[in-house]
Formats: structure tokens, sequence, C-alpha cells
């Protein structure tokens, strides 16, 4: 039968975690949120696998005149990711690309100070970390994502959407070790298609969940 929808994210983070019951109980998977909307996804897909819940801050770089077209994307620790044959092929200047990536990593920042609450970001060396999105269209926030986690040494890095273009998929096995994609319709006409309730996820809910998570953390984590 053809996949219709999810009811909204904390369905699709259900959804995603049964392709991911391999991982469950081990003592080294770290869960990482790209807020806001995959974290109500990770927060699922954390306690079916009983792992810590931690977000990694990614921003995307729009086209100055229209921001939701996206000419890269930024990561928490500095990771950049620019397609810069758009750049060119659009006529951007590099002044113009520079005051979209200071306006983003303003917004990164006061993101990340927001979710953290003053606590240290998560360690990551040795440990199977798992990306989790609502969902890639492109890939390209996700590319970056990965890219920023790799810094940290980690063993493995898995990326984890309930519905994903199959492009993006077959884009980011070239990053991951793993990519896992519950869903991949074709046409895949946006992430909001899939989902019922695709409204808005707020701060509130992202240090909401968080909090939750940190109460049910493993010793071991």
């Amino acid at each position: 039968m053809a996949f219709e929808s999810f009811r909204d994210r904390k369905y699709a983070g259900r959804a995603l975690a049964k392709r991911l019951v391999n991982l469950a109980g081990r003592s080294d998977v770290t869960v990482l949120a790209l807020p806001r909307g995959g974290t109500p996804v990770a927060y699922e897909v954390a306690k079916a696998l009983r792992a810590p819940l931690g977000v990694l801050v990614v921003r995307k770089l729009g086209v100055p005149w229209n921001p939701e077209f996206a000419m890269g994307a930024i990561a928490s620790g500095g990771e950049r990711l620019l397609d810069d044959m758009l750049v060119r092929e659009l006529g951007i200047s590099a002044e113009a690309v520079e005051e979209v990536v200071r306006s983003e990593e303003y917004e990164l920042e006061r993101r990340e100070r927001v979710y953290r609450g003053g606590r240290p970001a998560p360690d990551l060396r040795g440990r199977v970390v798992i990306l989790v999105d609502d969902g890639l269209a492109t890939g390209s926030t996700m590319r970056v994502a990965v890219r920023a986690a790799r810094r940290q040494a980690p063993a493995r890095v898995v990326v984890a959407a309930p519905v994903a273009a199959p492009e993006a998929c077959e884009l980011l096995r070239g990053e991951a070790d793993e990519v896992v994609c519950a869903e991949m319709p074709d046409p895949f006409l946006g992430v909001g298609r899939w989902y019922l309730d695709f409204s808005q996820t707020s701060d509130e809910e992202v240090c909401r969940l968080l909090e939750n998570a940190s109460r049910h953390r493993p010793p071991s984590a």
C-alpha cells in the first residue's frame, strides 16, 4: 500500500524507531535532534532505544532574496557547507553570503544557549551517533550536521528520518555510515506534504522534550 502520511511528528518518531531497533539498549548510542522540527521525532527515537537525547543545531543559509531557497547550511561547531556553483550562477556576492552567514550564526548561537541551558554539548567520541530530522528534502542541512558530528570522532554516524526524498537519502549515503529513511515517496513534494499535523515546533517544546529526556537518561550515557 502506498504511503499516505504521518499523523504528526510523535507518530513519525515511533515509526522511525522501529527501523532502528537493532540499536536499542546499547550503552554507546547518542541520539541528536536537528531542531526545531527534528526534536519531537528524535525524542520518540531516544525513548524507544533507551538512549540519551541531545541537539545539533543546524541553520539553512537562504538566498538573500528568497530565504527558503538554500544555498548552504551551517552547524554547531563552526561547520559550513556552501553550494559554490549555485552562488556563482545566481550572482550572489561574497559580501551578501557573509551577511547571511552572520545572521544565521547569531540565531544558531541563540538556539544553542536556549536549548542547552548551560549544559555542555554531548561528548560524541567513540559513540554511535544517530542524527534525526523530521524529513529530508535536499539533504543539505543533514549533510552539514554529519560533518559537524564527525569532527568529534564518533564510532559511527547514522542519519535517520521518517520521510525523505529518494535523492536526499542517496546523497547522504556518501556522507554517513548508515542512512535510515522510513518512507521515500516519489514524487516527494516537500516534507510537510507527508504530515497531517506539521505545525511549527517552538523553542519551549524543544526545551521541554530535552528536559523530559534527561530524566530517563541511562546512567551509562
